[in-house]
This record gives structure tokens, sequence and C-alpha cells, in this order.
């Protein structure tokens, strides 16, 4: 079970991404934004932010995870990985409401991105001195 943990997270990460996006289109028609513009109303900001920002933390995360996950922390990695979803999940929902309360996820993101990052580093350099 744990070893397809990482593929769980994926898989969320991509739902994620899909609700980011979906919060940005409804945002949209809520407010009359049309494309390609990317400013109006304050809460279409939000939203265009929260897709934004997400988009570039999954581009950063998902690498290494996989690497993490094939190096040998596969279970580890995807711990995190449900902490680093958790995490995103919380600073997007609060930025939207509020983007002085968006830290709390950020941290706790980054947190477990960052643990993400040191599994990858570690099982990659074993892997290298060991070949």
């Amino acid at each position: 079970m744990l070893q397809q943990l990482p593929a769980l997270v994926v898989l969320l990460a991509v739902l994620l991404q899909f609700g980011t996006m979906f919060a940005v289109g409804r945002a949209r028609g809520k407010y009359g934004i049309h494309a390609p513009a990317t400013s109006g109303h304050p809460a279409f900001e939000r939203a265009y932010r929260v897709q934004m920002n997400t988009l570039e933390a999954v581009l950063l995360f998902l690498p290494t995870l996989w690497l993490a996950a094939r190096y040998g922390f596969a279970g580890w990695a995807g711990v995190a990985g449900l902490a680093w979803i958790v995490g995103r999940t919380w600073y997007a929902l609060a930025y939207l409401r509020d983007a002085a309360r968006r830290g709390g996820g950020y941290v706790l993101g980054m947190l477990a991105w960052a643990a993400v990052l040191v599994m990858a580093v570690i099982g990659l350099a074993r892997a290298l001195l060991l070949a």
C-alpha cells in the first residue's frame, strides 16, 4: 500500500490543480473578467494567484516526489506528499477567502516539499555512490 502512495498523491495533485483552474474559470464568469485579462475584481485576482502559485509549486513538488519514491523512500515520500496536498489545499482555500491567512498552508506545504526534497537527494546520492 505505501509503495503506491506517491501515485495517489500525484492524482490528488492533478485534482488540486484542476480545482484551482475551475476556481479561476468560475471567478471569471462571476466577476465578468474576460480572457485574456488577468486582473479586475480582487476575488478573481486571488483565484488567479492561487492557480499560478499552485502550478509553480507542483512543478517543484512532483519531480522530487518521484525521485524520492524511486530511490528508496516511496512510503515516506507518499506520507510527506499527503502533507503537501493538505498544506496546498489549506493554502488555496485560505487564500481564496483572505490572502493574509494563507501562511499556515504555505508553511505546511513547503515543509512537506522540503522533506521530499531531502529524501530525493539522499536516495539519489546513495544510488550514485553505490553504482
